[in-house]
């Protein structure tokens, strides 16, 4: 079978006929295939890759003993390329090529494919699997629901691709090799720069909501672990004293009395993430909020994650709507008027660090927050207004970089939608021979 006319989604590249044949993936590669584990001990060091050690295009070194190695688990050897096949990992291009290994062999998450190249090219199978051709019919295979969706195996069994001459397939590995790290630089020179704003703005906000605005005041000694000197006319207060602390609860899932998308909105722990909540994760229904633990919280606001190994764990966001939240979240409203919302979410964002470690600590459930722990959590309060100064002085500081966070994040888009296009023309042949040689 000759492939046909392709369509050109490489900016400059004009379509054209190419001689390519293709043939099915399975007859060049070998798809999950076994491994000899034989000469190992249950002592031994492999590598151990869990979904979130796979990224776009590389993967972060683990190991594990081989003693927990067991069927659930994908193995691979070196040289394989692992290819998440789960939402989102899938979409967002997460494959590598396993090299290193400890031990030369290792096993990792169920919700990865593991293929072994045999006939073809081993970088330009791994580009190929991240073009937009194969994207596209892996996206199209999925099956289950929502977040749990994932490519069928069938599409690998079944999926024929473009498969050029030996030679043309190591000239696009290289060409690719080169064109791509080119972008990667550029990518990571203007992420570092985001990171730099970032910086800069947690500094703005740390020096704002512990040392306030004048630089000239008498400062004493704060008392707490997570902070030192603060202005001596600003009160330290257990949050309980100023705001109501609470969290809520998870309706059971399959009762659809419970549930109504047009409902009362109901927040799951994803919303911290965000730092001006008005949307809803969901919608439950008068029921629910009659028979479940459900507070009704009115805006503003401030939610704060409190279980997790992940990093929403102390994370804090401003509610700006009403609602109600699931067991993941601890609501903070402040009372009696001497405390903001806001300036109490920005002393949360300087207190995260101290927040995640204590949680961690001895005499607290290991990896969770509890609502005792942030009501008797201790935190600087100046006068209201002097907070409302300090708000306005972090919105200035946010105002002054928004329009270049902006452009860093335009161009890093940008920039990733040339790679995948450039990946996908390559792979498919709209690239001449003469062009990747130059």
């Amino acid at each position: 079978m000759k492939l046909r006319e392709m369509q050109g989604s490489h900016e400059g590249m004009k379509t054209r006929r190419i001689d390519w044949k293709t043939i099915p993936l399975r007859y060049v590669c070998q798809l999950n295939p076994s491994v000899d584990f034989s000469e190992f001990e249950e002592d031994d060091e492999l590598t151990f890759l869990p979904m979130d050690r796979v990224k776009n295009g590389y993967f972060f070194p683990n190991t594990d003993k081989f003693s927990r190695y067991t069927s659930s688990y994908n193995a691979f050897e070196e040289g394989d390329i692992v290819l998440a096949k789960v939402t989102p990992c899938f979409e967002n291009g997460n494959i590598a090529v396993v090299q290193n290994l400890e031990g030369g062999k290792g096993f990792g998450s169920s919700e990865l494919f593991v293929i072994r190249p045999k006939k073809i090219n081993r970088k330009f199978l791994f580009y190929y699997f991240q073009s937009s051709s194969f994207k596209q019919e892996g996206e199209a295979s999925m099956t289950g629901a929502g977040g749990l969706k994932r490519v069928s195996p069938d599409l690998l069994r079944q999926h024929h691709l473009p498969y050029p001459d030996s030679e043309t397939q190591r000239l696009i590995a290289d060409y690719l090799d080169r064109e791509t790290a080119r972008i990667d630089a550029l990518v990571a020179e203007k992420e570092k720069m985001l990171a730099l704003l970032e910086e800069k703005r947690a500094a703005l906000i740390s020096r704002a909501v512990t040392r306030g605005l004048d630089p000239t005041v008498p400062l004493k000694p704060s008392g707490l672990d997570w902070l030192e000197d603060i202005p001596a006319h600003w009160e330290i207060l257990p949050i309980k004293y100023v705001a109501t602390v609470g969290n809520g609860s998870t309706p059971t899932v399959d009762n659809s009395d419970y549930w109504d998308d047009e409902g009362f909105p109901w927040m799951n722990s994803s919303v911290v993430n965000m730092e001006v909540v008005t949307g809803a994760s969901r919608g439950v229904t008068d029921k629910a909020l009659k028979e479940c633990h459900l507070p009704i919280i009115s805006p503003p606001a401030v939610l704060v994650g409190i279980t997790g190994q992940g990093k929403t764990r102390g994370m804090a966001s401003i509610l700006m709507r009403h609602a109600t939240i699931n067991q993941h979240l601890a609501y903070l409203k402040p009372q009696d008027g001497r405390l903001l919302a806001e300036y109490l979410r920005f002393v949360l964002v300087r207190a995260y660090s101290f927040l995640r470690s204590d949680s961690d600590g001895a005499g607290s459930t290991k990896g969770a927050i509890t609502c005792d722990q942030i009501g008797n959590f201790r935190i600087p309060i100046p006068a209201i207004e002097e907070q409302v100064r300090i708000l306005l002085l972090i919105k200035q500081g946010n105002e002054g970089t928004k329009n270049v966070k902006k452009e860093l994040e335009n161009s890093i888009r940008l920039l990733r939608e040339r790679r995948a296009a450039l990946i996908t023309a390559a792979v498919t042949g709209q690239i001449s021979k003469k062009e990747m040689r130059i």
